[in-house]
C-alpha cells in the first residue's frame, strides 16, 4: 500500500525523470566542443606552417577551441574530416597529414598546392573522400593511393597529373563509386581493370590526352565523361548501363563509324553529348530515346541523310530542351515533327545542306529561346508564325536562301537579342514596327536587297552592340542618331547608296567603346580581306543547367569599328569621327569625302586599320599617323594628297598606302630633295591627273575595238544564215546570166 508521504513525492520524481529524457534527446547548447587530440593537433600545426594563408584563413587553429573546416569525433577526439575548400592557401602537402590515422574526409580542392603528394598517403587506411581538385599539383599519378582500399569518392581533377593511368585503378577499393581525372594531362589507353570494375558510378576522365578504342564497362555507370581525349575506333553500346546510365559524353574525340541505335535503349539517358568526331552515315530510323532524354549533341561531325523525323518517344510529351545537329552534312527539309518538341529551349541546325522552308507550325515552339538554321539553301520566306516563338533570344537564318520582306509582326519578339539574316534574298524596308524588339543588341541584314531610308525604329535598340546593313540598296542622308548607341561595337553601311555628308555632332562621344582608349586584342589584319573585318564574328553557347533552365551566352568577335565606305557620301569629315580613340577599323573609301585628314587622327590609339582610299582627300598627310603603334593596316591611295613623305617616320610598314596620289613624294636624303614618285609603289587604279586622260583614250580604243569587232560578228552571222546564203548565191547567179 502506498502511503500518502509517497503520493506527495510522486510529481516531483516524474519531472525528474521527464528532465533527464529530455537532456538526453536533446543536445545542450552550451556544451564544449570536442577536444582535438593533442597528436592530431601537432600534426596539423606543422602542415599549417608550411602553407601560405594570405586571407589568414586558418588563423582560427591558433585558438584550442575553435578549428576552421575541421570534424572531430566525439567519442575519442580524433580528427575524421578535413575540409579546406577555397581558402586561398597554397605550398606544399607537408608529410604531417599522414599522421592523422582517424581521417575518412580529406577535401583541399580549389586552391593552389602544388607539388606532388606525399608518399605516406597509404597510411591513411580509413581515408573515404579524398579530394584534391583545382589545384597545381603536378607529377605521375599518386600511387600511395593504392592502399586507400576503402576509397568511395577519388577527385584529382583540374591539376596538372601527368603519365599514364595506374593499372590497379580499377580494383584497388571495391567500394569506389566515384572517379574523375578529368583535367589533367594523363595518356595511353584507359585502364583494363576500369572496364571490369562493377563498384564504379560516376567515372570522369575528361580534357586529357587518352587513346585507344572505348570498350564496354561492366559497371552500371550513371555518368561517363570521356570528353576532349584521342579517343579512336567505333562507339560501344554500354550493355551494363542500360538501366542506369544518364549522362554520356564522348565529345571532342576521333570516334568513327555510324552512331548504334543500341544507344537509345539506355532508357534512364538525359544527355548525350557525341559532338566533335568523325562520326557519319545516316542516322537509324530506329535511334529514338525515350522521354527522360534533355540535351541531345550530335554536331561537328559527318552524319549525312535526312534529319531525323523522331528522336524521342513521344515528342509532345518530352523533355527534350536542346537539339544540335549543327555542322554535318543532312539533307532534305526540316521535318514538321520538330515542331511538336513543345518543351524545347534551343535549336542548332546551322551548317547542314537542308532545303525547302522554315516549317510553319515553328511558333508551336513556344519556349524555344534559339534558333539557328544558318549556313543551308532554305527558301520561303520567314514564316510570320515564328511571332509565336515570344521567348526568342536569338534568331540565326543567314546564308540562306530566303526571299520575301520583313514582316512587321516581328515586333512581337520583345525579348530578341539577335537578329542575323545576312546573305539572303529578304527585299523591302525595315519595319517601324521594329522598334517593339528593345532588347535588340546584334543585328546582321547585310547582303540582301532590301532599300529605303534608315527607319527611325534603329533609334529604340538602345542595347545595340553590332549593326550590319552593308551590302543593300539603302539610301538617302546618314541620320544624325547614327552614332547615339553607347554599347556600340560595329558599325558597318558599306556598299549602299548612302548620300550627304557624314552628321557631325557631339553623338561620337556617346560610344563606350568607340572611346575607350584601350588596346583591343591581338589580331592579324594583314591576313583578311578589307571585306571581313567586319563581318560578325559571334559565338553562342547554350548550356542546360540541373532545373532545365537554359544559361544563354554570346561573344562577339568582330573587330571595334565603323565602315561606310563605298557609297555616296561627299563633303569633309566630322573631327569628332578621328577622335574615338577606341577605333579599331575605319573605313570610308570609295566616296567623294574631301578636305584635309584631321591631325587628330595620330591620337587613335586603338587603329589597327584606317582605309581613306578612293576619295578626293587634299593637303598634307599628317605625320603622327606614322606614331600609332598598332596601326597594320593604312591605305590613303587615290587622293589628291600632296608634300613629301618623310622616310623616317616608318611609313614603308604600308606598302602601296600613297599611290596614286600625284602630288606626293617621298623624301630624299640628298640636299634635303625629292624623289617623287619612284619610290612610292604602285597600285592598280587610275591618279587623279591621268583619270581624264587615260579614259578617254581608253574610250576611243573600246570604241575602235568595238566597231571592228561588231563588224566581223555581223558577216559571220549573215554567212551562217541559210536564208542570206540563198540570197547570194542568188545574185550571183543572175549576175552571171547577164
Amino acid at each position: 500500500m502506498i502511503s500518502s508521504n509517497s503520493l506527495q513525492l510522486l510529481p516531483a520524481l516524474l519531472s525528474v525523470l521527464l528532465l533527464s529524457v529530455i537532456t538526453q534527446q536533446v543536445p545542450c547548447t552550451f556544451a564544449a566542443p570536442p577536444l582535438l587530440n593533442p597528436r592530431d593537433r601537432a600534426s596539423l600545426l606543422e602542415f599549417k606552417s608550411g602553407l601560405q594563408d594570405p586571407f589568414q584563413s586558418l588563423s582560427s587553429w591558433d585558438d584550442t577551441s575553435t578549428w576552421t573546416g575541421l570534424t572531430i569525433s566525439n567519442l575519442t577526439g580524433r580528427l575524421t574530416s578535413l575540409n579546406l575548400t577555397s581558402l586561398n592557401l597554397s605550398g606544399q602537402i607537408h608529410p604531417s597529414l599522414c599522421h592523422l590515422p582517424f581521417l575518412e574526409t580529406l577535401i583541399l580542392s580549389r586552391n593552389a598546392f602544388h607539388g606532388s603528394l606525399p608518399l605516406c598517403f597509404n597510411l591513411l587506411h580509413n581515408l573515404k573522400t579524398f579530394d584534391v581538385s583545382y589545384n597545381v599539383f603536378s607529377g605521375s599519378f599518386p600511387h600511395a593511393l593504392s592502399m586507400s582500399n576503402r576509397l568511395t569518392e577519388l577527385d584529382l581533377s583540374h591539376n596538372m597529373f601527368t603519365h599514364e593511368i595506374p593499372f590497379w585503378i580499377g580494383n584497388f577499393s571495391l567500394n569506389l563509386e566515384k572517379l574523375n581525372l578529368g583535367f589533367n594531362s594523363f595518356t595511353r589507353d584507359i585502364p583494363i581493370s576500369l572496364y571490369f570494375s562493377t563498384s564504379l558510378k560516376y567515372l570522369d576522365l575528361s580534357h586529357n590526352y587518352l587513346s585507344g578504342n572505348v570498350g564496354d564497362f561492366r559497371a552500371s555507370f550513371v555518368t561517363i565523361n570521356l570528353e576532349h581525349n584521342l579517343f579512336s575506333g567505333t562507339l560501344p553500346c554500354f550493355f551494363s548501363s542500360f538501366q542506369s546510365l544518364s549522362v554520356l559524353n564522348l565529345a571532342n574525340n576521333s570516334i568513327v563509324g555510324g552512331i548504334p541505335s543500341c544507344i537509345s535503349a539506355c532508357h534512364q539517358l538525359t544527355h548525350l553529348n557525341l559532338s566533335l568526331n568523325q562520326l557519319q552515315y545516316g542516322i537509324s530510323p530506329r535511334l529514338v530515346f525515350s522521354d527522360k532524354l534533355v540535351v541531345l549533341d550530335l554536331s561537328f561531325n559527318k552524319l549525312a541523310g535526312y534529319l531525323p523525323r523522331n528522336v524521342v518517344q513521344t515528342p509532345d510529351k518530352s523533355g527534350l530542351l536542346l537539339v544540335d545537329l549543327s555542322h554535318n552534312q543532312f539533307t532534305g527539309d526540316i521535318p514538321t515533327s520538330v515542331t511538336e518538341l513543345r518543351s524545347l529551349l534551343a535549336l542548332f541546325l546551322s551548317h547542314n545542306l537542308l532545303t525547302g522552308e522554315i516549317p510553319e507550325r515553328i511558333g508551336n515552339l513556344t519556349y524555344l529561346q534559339v534558333i539557328d538554321l544558318s549556313h543551308n539553301m532554305l527558301t520561303g520566306s520567314i514564316p510570320l508564325n515564328i511571332v509565336g516563338c515570344f521567348q526568342l533570344l536569338a534568331l540565326k537564318l543567314n546564308n540562306n536562301n530566303l526571299s520575301g520582306e520583313i514582316q512587321p509582326e516581328l515586333d512581337a519578339l520583345d525579348s530578341l537579342r539577335i537578329l542575323s539574316l545576312s546573305n539572303n534574298q529578304i527585299s523591302g524596308e525595315i519595319p517601324l514596327t521594329l522598334a517593339g524588339c528593345k532588347s535588340l543588341e546584334v543585328v546582321d541584314l547585310s547582303c540582301n536587297k532590301l532599300s529605303g531610308s534608315l527607319s527611325d525604329a534603329i533609334t529604340k535598340w538602345s542595347n545595340l552592340k553590332f549593326l550590319s546593313l552593308s551590302h543593300n540598296k539603302f539610301y538617302g542622308a546618314l541620320p544624325i542618331w547614327l552614332f547615339t548607341f553607347e554599347a556600340i561595337r560595329t558599325i558597318d553601311l558599306s556598299s549602299n547608296n548612302f548620300s550627304g555628308k557624314i552628321p557631325d555632332g557631339y553623338n561620337f562621344n556617346v560610344s563606350l567603346n568607340f572611346n575607350r582608349g584601350d588596346v583591343g586584342r591581338g589580331r592579324d589584319y594583314k591576313q583578311l580581306s578589307f571585306s571581313s573585318f567586319t563581318d560578325l564574328d559571334l559565338q553562342v553557347s547554350v548550356i542546360i543547367g540541373g532545373r532545365s533552365e537554359l544559361s544563354f551566352k554570346y561573344e562577339i568577335l568582330t573587330i571595334i569599328g565603323i565602315d561606310i565606305s563605298n557609297n555616296l557620301l561627299h563633303g569633309e569629315i566630322p573631327a569628332g569621327l578621328f577622335g574615338l580613340q577606341g577605333l579599331e577599323y575605319l573605313n570610308l573609301s570609295d566616296n567623294y569625302l574631301e578636305g584635309r585628314i584631321p591631325v587628330i587622327v595620330g591620337k587613335m590609339w586603338s587603329l589597327k586599320v584606317l582605309d581613306l582610299s578612293h576619295n578626293s582627300f587634299s593637303g598634307q598627310i599628317p605625320e603622327n599617323i606614322s606614331g600609332l603603334g598598332n596601326l597594320t593596316v593604312l591605305n590613303l591611295s587615290y587622293n589628291r594628297l600632296s608634300g613629301v613623305i618623310p622616310t623616317r617616320q616608318g611609313y614603308w610598314r604600308f606598302p602601296g598606302a600613297f599611290a596614286g596620289n600625284p602630288g606626293l613624294c617621298l623624301e630624299s636624303s640628298v640636299n634635303d630633295g625629292c624623289k617623287g614618285q619612284e619610290g612610292l609603289p604602285k597600285l592598280r587604279g587610275n591618279t587623279f591627273s591621268d583619270e581624264n586622260e587615260s579614259s578617254s583614250f581608253i574610250s576611243v580604243w573600246v570604241f575602235c575595238v568595238s566597231a571592228l569587232v561588231s563588224f566581223y560578228v555581223g558577216v559571220v552571222a549573215l554567212c551562217c544564215s541559210a536564208r542570206t546564203r540563198n540570197y547570194i548565191m542568188q545574185t550571183k547567179c543572175n549576175r552571171n546570166s547577164f
